[in-house]
């Protein structure tokens, strides 16, 4: 017998990917079209009422601005980094560090990729980070597929928590960031996925790789653990919070000789470096913007963190808009920075625009995401006497693998979308029908999928897309796939593995 359910809770997903994969759509036009797909279905086959099919896309819409808010607030204030030149002056620092292209390699891609990735995300860090390898000397295939390695760990917490305050919206619980930082230890490995990778083309590679090995270890063991001893602040802090100390903990290490190679590496510059500006600006003018934006950040977690508006839609439908949120924490730094030090005040005006045009289209996107998963989830209220499209999927999830199964979903979700966010928002809802069924801990559940999601990022491919367009490569996409798809691979293997010994 035909499940007619199952079919139709499934033809959306496959419509999407067959566009997305297959016909090269856009993302935006992607999700434009599976929206009106979802709610088609939703009013004729489930027979869900105009009231509630409206209400959800509100809702969705809703969602969808609270993380518009944030992206918008990010670029604004990265853009007013970049014009005073702050993100140069961070880069210069970082590399004048050590003079070892091995070292300079994990502090850009990996501390510097985690911060970046902290405060804006949505495929920022690999794009920034990708030119600054090639001019160390790294090839741009190499570059690229380094600073994407980067664009992974921290994605767990994205852009100030957004992966988990949007991505999971009402599902997500007060453990569940610290669930994900504990199982997102396993991060720890990509440094040493960085160094094999720079280090590859060299005729001595195995003893260049050992060399530097213990740094490599030191560096993502300082990053993840100060995530997870950050985590207890908010979601919006251990990929900001952890990146700072961890590279704190590393600078002073490094200067007491710990854990460095005995013998300097450096790479002959064959491929045209970054141009970058003569005057490199002092530590405290760089520094001052990221302690006002933490400062700030703490501040108004805990002023306006519990505080909410809440808000009714039709056929009873609820929301809550939470008085504290991130982007405009970023709004009012950026502000008061460009206040201060931007000398043509009309460049004030040209960075907010280009930031509202950057974050329309975002917006856009994740409206059409979170307005349909918001049909599927509130379709089992329907006229036809039927479950949920959500529910419907779940049952053939139902399985005791679903532990080591949620990474590799999660993960998928990256490649196809580009983000962690979307990726949550497109299977949250499923998984945790599908753990409920299993009586599972629906957070932890949550937590490996958010865990895969993140090293997903490696793979994404609009990420992957854009990043190649920084560095002035064509065509390249299966070669930079070729480069990253194991590391990804073990990284989301042994978070499901985690996934397995955390239920047995």
């Amino acid at each position: 017998m035909v499940d007619w359910l199952l079919i139709f809770s499934v033809v959306p997903f496959g419509v999407f990917l067959l566009l997305l994969l297959g016909k090269k759509t856009s993302l935006l036009w992607t999700a434009g079209v599976t929206l009106l797909l979802v709610l088609l279905e939703t009013l004729f086959f489930w027979q869900v009422g105009p009231s509630l099919a409206l209400s959800s896309i509100l809702k969705g819409t809703f969602i969808a601005f609270d993380i518009f808010v944030i992206i918008l607030g990010a670029i604004f204030f990265l853009e007013i980094l970049k014009s005073l030149g702050i993100m140069d002056g961070v880069s210069y620092h970082l590399e004048s560090f050590s003079k070892d292209y091995r070292l300079q390699v994990i502090l850009l891609a990996w501390f510097l990729e985690n911060f970046i990735e902290g405060t804006a995300g949505f495929g920022t860090p690999a794009a920034i980070v990708a030119p600054l390898l090639i001019g160390l000397g790294l090839s741009p295939l190499t570059a690229l597929a380094i600073s994407l390695l980067g664009n992974s760990t921290a994605g767990a917490f994205g852009a100030a928590g957004t992966p988990i305050r949007a991505g999971f919206a009402d599902l997500s619980g007060t453990s569940l960031p610290t669930y994900a930082a504990a199982i997102n230890l396993v991060g720890f490995l990509v440094p040493v996925f960085m160094l094999w990778m720079a280090v590859a083309s060299q005729k001595d590679k195995t003893k260049q790789f050992f060399e530097a090995l213990p740094f490599a270890l030191w560096c993502g063991g300082a990053f993840v653990i100060s995530s997870l001893i950050t985590v207890f602040i908010g979601q919006e802090f251990p990929s900001i919070l952890g990146s700072l100390l961890g590279l704190g903990l590393v600078i002073v290490t490094t200067k007491l000789g710990f854990l460095i190679p005995k013998k300097v590496r450096v790479l002959e510059k064959n491929f045209e470096p970054e141009k970058r500006s003569k005057n490199q600006l002092s530590l405290k003018y760089i520094i001052f913007p990221y302690g006002l934006l933490i400062g700030l950040l703490i501040l108004g977690k805990f002023l306006f963190g519990s505080l909410t508006i809440r808000i009714t839609l039709p056929a009873t439908l609820k929301h809550a808009f939470s008085l504290f949120n991130p982007g405009v924490i970023f709004m009012i730094t950026g502000l008061t920075v460009a206040l201060l030090w931007l000398r043509e005040k009309n460049e004030l005006f040209k960075i907010t625009r280009v930031s509202f045009k950057r974050a329309l289209e975002p917006f856009l996107v994740i409206s059409c995401m979170s307005a349909m998963v918001q049909l599927m989830v509130n379709s089992g209220t329907n006229l036809a006497n039927l479950s949920s499209s959500l529910e419907a999927i779940a049952r053939y999830f139902e399985t005791t693998a679903l532990p080591f199964l949620a990474p590799f979903i999660g993960a998928f979700g990256s490649f196809i979308t580009g983000s962690v966010t979307i990726s949550n928002i497109m299977f949250g809802g499923f998984l945790n029908t599908a753990g409920k069924a299993f009586n599972f801990n629906t957070e932890k559940i949550l937590a490996l999928e958010l865990v895969g999601a993140a090293a997903g990022n490696m793979i994404a491919l609009a990420d992957i897309l854009a990043a190649e367009a920084v560095v002035g490569l064509k065509n390249q996409t299966r070669e930079v796939l070729k480069k990253v798809i194991v590391p990804c691979l073990i990284y989301v293997t042994l978070t499901g593995l985690i996934g397995l010994i955390v239920f047995s």
